[in-house]
């Protein structure tokens, strides 16, 4: 009895340690997001958290030891480049390594590479720790960008965070071509960036009767909405009842950016268990086998079975309109 692995295009984005390895060739020239050029009369031009060299020099070596450790499941090599929600997911994804098809296991392991890069570095005393980075996943022009987070985690940077990019959402730069961050805790619209994944979270556990005053419809909405509704359907239903409640993911930094627009971009993290308990009536008749992906984490048949899902999400919030999750991707990472 386990989630069926379309779950809200779960990790289909980047090669970046996700389900899907996809090519992407080397960097081209990035794109500066920093400091441009001053006239003489003008004040220097102030730094960003880190220069245009130093974010490519991060990526690169993020490319590198991701790629190293992906070809031997190497959880160790691949902390030190990356934390956050998506190292979590990472981990797991190689707890349940020997559970993929071969051809799953190939486009894994493939090595990949970031090309059309964009850097977003926010200015030094914007109280900023982290910088973003936009990059293509194939060499076709029209193909989606995702947006990366790469943050100072124990004294180095590190990915953080990792979503597809959908449309073309402006972000903001102020005169000098610094990214301007949004702080977190400030209500855009309805919402903060950090409450969106509490009231997001009702879409799995009610169906969205709150969630909805809060967010507009999209795929992401209806497909959570359809994982609620469909939760007891099925041979399990006859067994067994499923339930979702929101719970604190593992890694609760929220990073959020200005749009030109006046909007915000907001990356949460998010989480949420699936427990699955056999229904009164068949609790000393029957035990719940877990599917390959939870087994791969405790393969015990019991009463009982309840799956973490760690999760990330994307947000475009607008002061005079619904939030809108634009993407979301949650990967089981542990069993009890």
């Amino acid at each position: 009895m386990h989630r069926p692995p379309t779950r809200l295009r779960r990790r289909t984005v980047l090669a970046i340690g996700l389900t899907t390895a996809i090519s992407l060739t080397a960097c081209g020239s990035p794109t500066d997001a920093g400091a441009g050029p001053a006239s003489p009369s003008a004040s220097p031009t102030p730094k960003g958290v880190v220069d245009r060299s130093t974010a490519a020099s991060v990526v690169d070596t993020y490319e590198k030891a991701n790629n190293k450790a992906n070809a031997t499941r190497d959880a160790q090599l691949l902390g030190t480049v990356e934390a956050g929600q998506v190292h979590e997911q990472s981990k797991a994804d190689y707890v349940a390594w020997d559970t993929w098809t071969k051809k799953r296991q190939k486009e894994y392991a493939t090595p990949f590479f970031y090309r059309d890069r964009d850097y977003f570095i926010p200015a030094a005393g914007s109280g900023a720790t982290w910088f973003a980075v936009t990059a293509r996943s194939r060499q076709d022009p029209k193909a989606p960008r995702g947006l990366l987070i790469f943050d100072r985690v124990g004294g180095r940077y590190k990915m953080t965070a990792a979503l597809e990019l959908k449309g073309a959402p402006k972000i903001a730069r102020d005169k000098h071509g610094f990214a301007v961050p949004a702080d977190p805790s400030k209500k855009v619209g309805a919402l903060a960036p950090d409450q969106i994944a509490e009231s997001y979270e009702d879409y799995f556990e009610t169906g969205g009767k709150t969630a909805k005053r809060y967010f507009a419809p999209t795929e992401e909405s209806r497909e959570s909405k359809k994982i609620y509704n469909d939760r007891n359907k099925g041979e399990t239903g006859h067994w067994a009842t499923t339930s979702y409640a929101g719970q604190k993911p593992s890694h609760p930094a929220v990073y959020a950016l200005k749009l030109a627009g006046g909007g915000v971009l907001a990356v949460f993290p998010t989480a949420h268990p699936e427990k699955t308990i056999l229904k009164p009536e068949h609790i000393y008749d029957a035990k719940i086998t877990p599917g390959p992906a939870a087994a791969a984490f405790n393969s015990t048949p019991r009463i009982a079975v309840i799956n973490t899902y760690e999760g990330q999400g994307l947000a475009e919030l607008q002061p005079e309109a619904k939030a809108k999750v634009t993407a979301l991707e949650y990967g089981l990472t542990g069993s009890k």
